[in-house]
């Protein structure tokens, strides 16, 4: 049976964005489902189990804390799997793509701040023997905001808001944060866990989390799906180069655009010409490529120079590591040796 069609589905899509902030969380979704506490505990164990969801937990917003950088290399094929282990085993790696394109492998390196996030990079340079575009965040038009489940690709957008000017947390709130990140654990009272682990009380939990909702901190707080594990297989990232004056403009159309799972803009690189970006997730190739084609026009981009990536393979995808964090001196003492054959295959 299709991953979609179970009868736990409204778990998975209901409950994306305002998870209960409150004792009995589970509790709640119980009386809204029809089941009981139990049953709902078990059904979302299960997901989590078969990678259905990452976690129940938070996505934090741009400009909250900690750092990340999307890099791209361009690896001969034959070395495709080697390369992409060595970038996967690092500990501030939380995306990992194969996508087709002469830059193939696509992954984002996350870290506690920038200074963290270059020292990963660079280190992925050194063990790979390949250089790394970093292409980095200037604007998040839709991030991170959820994902309908109901159809062939997602039918609407999801609660797309404005993003709030933010000052990073304060390493005191890191803790909970950190938590945030990892999720919720599958048990009857799961904040007062958080509680404990951390030192204060139930409440002061839920009132934090709250606070951040409100203040744009946290973009939603909810279930983080997978959409591969879903039966959304198909994925492409859509590049377009649009002049600095109306790349703004231009992202908020696509960003209010029914199928458009993220939309940012981004610093170009040398050899790279891309600013705005847009993600559709489909459950096939045909799907993905008519939102594509619809939401180009919608947004007045059909004239500008565009390249349509499609993911032919994900390596590692898990939360970010923001607020989690890992220590760069240590960056590679469990990872693959250095491929120097690989330099050796790319200037030749």
């Amino acid at each position: 049976m299709d991953a979609r069609t179970r009868s736990d589905l409204r778990l998975l899509n209901d409950w994306q964005h305002g998870f209960p902030l409150c004792r009995d969380p589970f509790g709640v979704l119980a009386a809204q489902t029809g089941l009981d506490r139990e049953e709902v505990l078990a059904q979302l164990q299960v997901a989590q189990d078969d990678g259905r969801i990452s976690r129940i937990g938070g996505v934090f917003a741009h400009g909250s804390g900690g750092d990340a950088v999307l890099a791209a290399m361009a690896v001969p094929p034959r070395w495709i799997e080697a390369v992409a282990a060595t970038v996967s085993a690092h500990p501030g790696v939380n995306h990992n793509y194969l996508r087709e394109h002469h830059h193939n492998l696509w992954f984002v390196m996350t870290g506690a701040d920038r200074d963290a996030v270059e020292a990963g990079v660079s280190g992925l340079e050194r063990a790979t023997g390949l250089p790394a575009m970093r292409l980095r965040m200037v604007r998040p038009y839709r991030i991170d905001l959820g994902f309908d489940l109901g159809g062939d690709t997602a039918r609407q957008p999801m609660r797309a808001t404005a993003e709030a000017a933010l000052t990073p947390l304060p390493p005191r709130q890191w803790p909970l944060a950190r938590r945030v990140e990892a999720g919720l654990p599958l048990v009857e009272r799961p904040y007062a866990v958080w509680a404990d682990e951390i030192g204060c009380d139930e409440d002061c939990v839920t009132e934090r989390i709250g606070q951040w909702l409100a203040e744009g901190r946290l973009k939603r707080f909810g279930v983080v799906v997978r959409h591969h594990e879903l039966g959304f297989a198909a994925n492409a990232m859509t590049v377009f180069d649009v002049p600095d004056d109306h790349v703004d403009a231009c992202g908020q159309v696509l960003a209010e655009q029914a199928g458009v799972t993220l939309a940012y803009r981004r610093t170009r690189a040398e050899g790279w010409p891309y600013n705005l970006y847009a993600m559709v997730h489909g459950t096939h190739r045909g799907a993905v490529t008519a939102v594509i084609e619809r939401v180009t026009a919608a947004a007045g981009l059909s004239c500008v120079a565009r390249e349509v990536l499609f993911s032919t393979h994900r390596f590692k995808q898990t939360g970010a590591r923001r607020f989690r964090g890992w220590a760069p001196s240590a960056e590679f003492s469990s990872a693959a040796a250095p491929l120097p054959e690989v330099s050796h295959a790319i200037t030749r």
